[in-house]
């Protein structure tokens, strides 16, 4: 309450941006700026930049889970990690080392803040290094599992696919959730059931509802540590036009933090967050990025939550 909320260096929350971290750190905002992996619109190696910028207005009292933020965690904004526009392969590794850094400390749940959904396979990388394979929540409109985009393997489209490939994550413990949108093939759709992942898809979601959703995401993730992935394009783009593909029939900002509270069950097994495919040049009155930095926000209310029921 020393400056208005306006002012002063831009970090997540106006957290202490802190790159030396300790055991006492909880929870690490770490902004991706990375989107040479876009197919379409590009601009989300802007968007951790938009997520902060919107993220002024978030106050330290989540009233839907009854926490105080920094009563319960420790939270820092680390800054960005290093990547080289223009160089997928090389950056790829950089993110992967500055990754691993982060989660070097066994306190801090890192939450990165994209670029475009290409960079979770580098954070997956660093996080497999630490944990091994992970049970994969994705949210999203969709599944990122294919195979090759113009004979490129490393694109925003397909992260997963890799990610099986290498052994990253652990598919009978994985879900993707709301996918949606026309296809190239029917085959397209079978891929998630076919790699043995729950698929819960857009208009499935919409017809049996949110409890029961969460009910299957909880079930299907069983135990050890749990890998959360947010494209922002699950969200309808009503409600968050500022993304690289946007799909219609999707989901409002309500049913986005009813999905992310409701996994209070498995908060103490996500190591590691992110959100991504924000593009603040396609988000008329910013309306993208405070969708975005609201749900961060509820990310980091899921870990301190876990540490006030610990």
């Amino acid at each position: 309450m020393e400056f208005p909320r306006y002012s002063g260096i831009r970090t997540f929350m106006r957290l202490p941006h802190v790159t030396d971290l300790s055991d006492e750190v909880d929870i690490a905002i770490v902004g991706v700026p990375f989107d040479t992996g876009g197919t379409y619109r590009v601009g989300a190696r802007f968007g951790p930049g938009g997520i902060r910028d919107q993220s002024m207005l978030l106050r330290p009292y989540n009233p839907a889970l009854d926490v105080v933020l920094f009563e319960h965690a420790s939270c820092v904004d680390y800054g960005d990690l290093t990547s080289a526009p223009g160089y997928l392969p090389e950056s790829h590794g950089m993110i992967t080392e500055g990754a691993a850094e982060v989660l070097a400390h066994d306190s801090v749940t890192p939450i990165f803040l994209g670029g475009d959904h290409s960079i979770s396979l580098p954070l997956l990388r660093a996080v497999h290094a630490k944990h091994g394979p992970v049970g994969l929540v994705h949210f999203d409109s969709h599944s990122d599992l294919w195979h090759s985009y113009f004979d490129g393997k490393d694109t925003h489209g397909t992260p997963f696919r890799r990610a099986l490939e290498e052994g990253l994550i652990d598919p009978q413990r994985s879900c993707q959730i709301g996918l949606r949108g026309s296809l190239y093939d029917k085959a397209d759709y079978q891929m998630t059931v076919e790699e043995g992942m729950l698929m819960v898809d857009g208009p499935q979601l919409h017809k049996q509802g949110i409890p029961k959703t969460l009910e299957q995401i909880i079930a299907k993730a069983g135990e050890g540590p749990l890998y959360l992935t947010f494209d922002i394009d699950f969200v309808d783009p009503t409600f968050a036009p500022g993304t690289g593909t946007p799909e219609v029939g999707g989901f409002n900002s309500a049913q986005c933090q009813q999905l992310l509270r409701g996994l209070t069950p498995l908060a103490r097994q996500i190591v590691a967050y992110d959100m991504v495919e924000v593009m603040p040049a396609y988000d008329p009155a910013d309306t993208t990025s405070l969708l975005a930095a609201n749900l961060v926000y509820e990310m980091m209310s899921l870990t301190a939550w876990s540490k006030k029921n610990a």
